[in-house]
């Protein structure tokens, strides 16, 4: 077997990111963010929170963006009673790199009687990328996880298309620990055809997923099929195990954004009571 640590950016010793974020919601009067622990270059901030909304967190990475052999790491816990928002300062890029994958790992808990929303902006993928991904969400029966996802597949705006590289993307849910929902993506070497063919992406530059995994999360599944068929992407939704799921692709990164932020944004209010918008960093 090969030496994971055999890649070029190992055997020139270039600086690498280690860094990690630990936050816990409770509610004391309100909800509060009882301990929060970091390593460069994650941080989190938390903005004048706005009267209508719940408590925000803003999960920033000072880096600007991920290169080869980066190792990121982050854990959201939310306590009985807490109801908060985490989204991010900016689209995450992940750099071209010269063999390395770059490793990010999300785990977000939420306890019965609680609410998360996790929605960060979009990830893009440089030409030549390499991310290995993972996701773990557990959510115990009485709580409430509502989860946005954006992938854009290379730089459109310098003409750069994601062709080459590598992608592994690996997602698990589970209710009160057992196993309802699990997904993963793995592309690498030179995956053109992949992305171009009807049995892949279809020719797509950007992917969306949306989950909510609720005790009502079925209430809402018929809804949300009317409102994506109405968008300009190709987009549906589901109920697995429990989970609605709701995926969307499509030729124009805006198109996927606009059908999937705007369903978020109408769960948020009709389950939540909560403005039927995104959190106000994702107009900045």
């Amino acid at each position: 077997m090969a030496d994971p640590t055999d890649h070029p950016e190992h055997r020139l010793g270039l600086q690498r990111d280690n860094g990690f974020l630990d936050v816990r919601f409770e509610h004391h009067d309100r909800t509060r963010a009882v301990h929060l622990a970091h390593r460069a270059p994650c941080r989190m901030l938390f903005p004048r929170q706005e009267p209508d909304e719940p408590l925000l967190g803003v999960f920033i990475t000072t880096s600007g963006g991920m290169a080869g052999g980066d190792v990121l790491r982050v854990s959201v816990e939310a306590c009985r009673g807490a109801t908060a928002t985490v989204t991010s300062q900016a689209a995450e890029k992940i750099y071209p790199s010269l063999g390395a994958p770059s490793r990010l790992s999300f785990r977000l808990r939420v306890e019965a009687g609680a609410a998360l929303e996790w929605l960060p902006r979009e990830t893009i993928l440089f030409n030549n990328a390499h991310l290995e991904r993972r996701v773990d969400l557990d959510v115990d029966p009485g709580g409430s996880l509502l989860a946005l996802d954006l992938t854009v597949f290379g730089r459109l705006a310098r003409g750069e298309r994601f062709t080459a590289g590598a992608l592994h993307d690996v997602w698990r849910v589970r209710r009160g620990g057992r196993l309802v929902w699990a997904d993963a993506l793995a592309l690498s070497g030179e995956f053109a055809a992949q992305i171009a063919s009807p049995a892949g992406f279809g020719g797509a530059t950007a992917a969306g997923l949306a989950l909510l995994v609720a005790d009502d999360a079925a209430a809402w599944v018929d809804e949300a099929r009317a409102r994506l068929a109405r968008g300009a992407s190709r987009a549906g939704a589901t109920l697995v195990g429990g989970v609605l799921v709701a995926r969307a692709l499509g030729a124009e990164p805006a198109h996927v954004r606009r059908d999937l932020t705007d369903l978020v944004s109408w769960l948020r209010a009709a389950r939540s009571g909560h403005p039927a918008r995104m959190p106000r960093f994702w107009s900045i």
